[in-house]
């Protein structure tokens, strides 16, 4: 009953902040010219308010949403698989991939890529290339998980797949222009106003499919709660089990970090942050409350960034880390005290 009353109050929570959302930003606009704008309304609404609304406001607020869902849950799944509390989607490396991917383009080859038949350009450049990144690393990892049945070990080789991207950014930085990497740094910093709302039906459908495959892995991330032995007792098979949720975590963290960039700390701390309210690791429950304390936390974060009014934006990879490190670093002294 506890935990019911925990998932409706998130939920409510979630409704009031995605609303806040809509009444905050660097211009005032009334509440009822919200609303207004929201029903359609045509009467005595400026243009620059309703473009602010319907394509900066509303779909920034449906990101930082999903984005904050599908990037908690992943973060779960591969502590719970790998029971590691340190684990999530970078650790991999696909964060990283994305990141080489959009290296390439913004520092290589100019801003863009293609071919005879087709060329490339701007933001959809940076999306594709990011995707493409995230997914190769992704399938890399995907290969030597079918060869190596060590957890640990498949962790270290994510960890080394990143640090080797990590290092062709670094010398992609090193020749490249000023305004390059002026423009590479922009996008590492994350962002939740990077989707407009003629690509949110493309970015919904893939984080929800996710999400609900996601949702689809509970029982044998409960029985694998329970150790690999009992859990093969049951049935259950860990590798298939194993390369499921890579695949899941890969394509979640690979369209979220192509279209948002880089987001640190939501995947690490949510998770947790889910566990210290619930008090459990039945992931009947901690599933779909990891699931809305990550958009509960997004949209804390989004709202944020917001806070200097007219003075700008604050970027959202100088948020996260506000309210995910002192998370991480609690969970560890208690992991040490008890």
């Amino acid at each position: 009953m506890r935990n019911n009353a925990l998932l409706v109050l998130l939920s409510v929570a979630i409704i009031l902040l995605f609303v806040l959302s809509l009444l905050t930003g660097s211009i005032h606009i009334p509440a009822d010219q919200v609303v207004n704008i929201l029903m359609g309304g045509a009467e005595n609404v400026k243009p620059s308010w309703r473009y602010i609304v319907l394509e900066s406001r509303l779909p920034q607020a449906i990101t930082a949403m999903l984005c904050g869902g599908a990037l908690s849950v992943s973060g779960l799944m591969l502590q719970t698989a790998f029971r590691n509390p340190l684990a999530d989607p970078s650790i991999f490396g696909i964060s990283s991939g994305a990141g080489l991917g959009v290296a390439l383009v913004m520092l290589l080859l100019g801003g863009s890529f293609g071919t005879a038949s087709f060329d490339l350009s701007g933001y959809i450049a940076i999306i594709l290339a990011a995707f493409i990144g995230a997914m190769t690393v992704m399938t890399i990892i995907f290969f030597f998980s079918t060869i190596v049945k060590n957890d640990v070990l498949l962790l270290i080789i994510g960890i080394m797949i990143g640090y080797l991207s990590s290092s062709a950014i670094s010398l992609l930085q090193f020749f490249a222009t000023d305004e390059g990497v002026k423009s590479y740094m922009v996008w590492g910093m994350g962002s939740f106003g990077g989707v407009s709302m003629s690509n949110i039906p493309i970015f919904a459908f893939a984080t929800i499919l996710g999400i609900i495959c996601s949702l689809l892995l509970i029982k044998p991330l409960n029985a694998l709660m329970l150790g690999n032995q009992y859990a093969k007792n049951l049935g259950v098979s860990i590798r298939s089990v194993r390369n499921r949720l890579l695949v899941i975590t890969g394509l979640l963290t690979a369209i979220t970090t192509a279209f948002c960039g880089p987001i640190s700390f939501i995947g690490l701390a949510v998770p947790h942050i889910a566990r210290l309210m619930l008090r459990t690791d039945n992931h009947r429950i901690l599933m779909p409350a990891t699931i809305l304390c990550g958009s509960l936390v997004a949209l804390i974060c989004n709202l944020i960034c917001f806070l200097p009014g007219e003075n700008g934006v604050i970027p959202l990879g100088a948020v996260t880390p506000l309210i995910g490190a002192p998370v991480i670093i609690y969970v560890i002294v208690k992991s040490k005290h008890s």
